[in-house]
């Protein structure tokens, strides 16, 4: 199957789904996911695979042990490259990410040791302007309110060295292009631009050494 974008059914898909988030209106129309939504996706990521690298589908269902939200469903389809990039398609348009989202406890060190570094740190702000310039913007995520310990307060970077996360984002809004083509090259234009940005990051914090929970 080639990639021809999302049919405007995929995007229908989503609103129905906000409006009825039950396990009925799922089994009663997991063909119109299946064929809309689903399959493009699956068919974008394997035309992406040879530059991009493998990538996974989310599963739809959502994890509602620790949730307040029962809610059975995701109300978007998202996919993760093993290189960092995301992509995701909801009611609301289509939307990109790449970089770290969160950080462990190791990463954090590293990365904060990096950010405060003279050369690394100056080399991630060219990166991070280098990024907005090409169209992603970049954000932290999960800030702390005060500098973390050990970094004074007037650091010149330090709204930098306050993220536990960081990561290249950009969004568009439902168009006509969503269901052509053109989808897949502003996805690809954003991995591209957005790649200096995870290079940093893999090269100065790197996945984490602690293991797993």
């Amino acid at each position: 199957m080639t990639f021809q974008g999302w049919p405007a059914e995929a995007l229908e898909f989503y609103e129905h789904l906000e409006a009825d988030n039950s396990k009925s209106f799922w089994t009663d129309h997991k063909a119109v996911y299946e064929h809309t939504v689903r399959e493009p996706m699956a068919a974008l990521l394997d035309e992406l695979e040879p530059e991009f690298g493998p990538a996974k589908i989310f599963r739809p269902n959502r994890d509602v042990r620790f949730s307040a939200d029962k809610s059975p469903y995701k109300t978007h389809i998202g996919a993760h490259f093993d290189s960092g990039g995301y992509v995701q398609l909801s009611a609301e348009g289509l939307a990109c990410g790449n970089g770290m989202y969160q950080l462990a406890p190791d990463q954090l060190d590293r990365y904060r040791t990096a950010v405060a570094g003279e050369v690394t740190g100056a080399e991630l702000e060219r990166v991070i302007a280098r990024v907005r310039k090409a169209g992603p913007e970049v954000v932290g995520r999960d800030a702390l309110k005060t500098a973390p310990r050990g970094y004074a307060k007037d650091h010149p970077r330090i709204e930098l060295l306050r993220y536990k996360g960081l990561v290249a984002w950009q969004e568009w809004e439902p168009a006509a292009w969503l269901g052509t083509r053109e989808a897949r090259k502003r996805i690809t234009g954003f991995l591209r631009s957005s790649q200096p940005l995870r290079d940093w990051l893999d090269g100065q914090v790197g996945p984490s050494e602690l293991p797993p929970r």
